[in-house]
């Protein structure tokens, strides 16, 4: 059974950082497609970016230039490295994995049906 747990959110102004964990059990990044999902008050969880077994990143546009997904060399552990943070980005953050991808005509990748997931961790973002 694979189980995942995040650590690392918390409040940062406008404009910070953070850098979100998820540590991986029963399974590795060579296993597992993994990605981060997030999900504000009232809205749908939508997928933020995924990682390739082979080490390969998307990311949805509404990030891209200002996150980073990466995982160290054992691939039990996987970062998310958030820049240029906005309000907007405010959300409970969930680590995934097993997750698909999609891209639409346009290029824009979208991420769904993730086999497992992590707890939670709230990043807030204040203006």
């Amino acid at each position: 059974q694979v189980h995942l747990v995040e650590s690392g959110g918390g409040s940062v102004q406008s404009g910070g950082s953070l850098r979100l964990s998820c540590s991986i059990s029963g399974g590795t990044g060579s296993t597992y497609t993994m990605g981060w999902f997030r999900q504000a008050p009232g809205k749908a969880r939508d997928g933020v970016g995924a990682i390739g077994t082979k080490g390969d990143t998307e990311y949805a546009d509404s990030v891209k230039g200002r996150f980073t997904i990466s995982r160290d060399n054992a691939k039990t552990t996987m970062y998310l490295q958030m820049d240029r943070l906005k309000p907007e980005d405010t959300a409970m953050y969930y680590c995934a994995a097993g997750l698909r991808l999609r891209v639409s005509y346009t290029g824009a990748y979208s991420f769904y049906g993730p086999d497992y997931w992590g707890q939670g961790t709230q990043v807030t973002v204040s203006s």
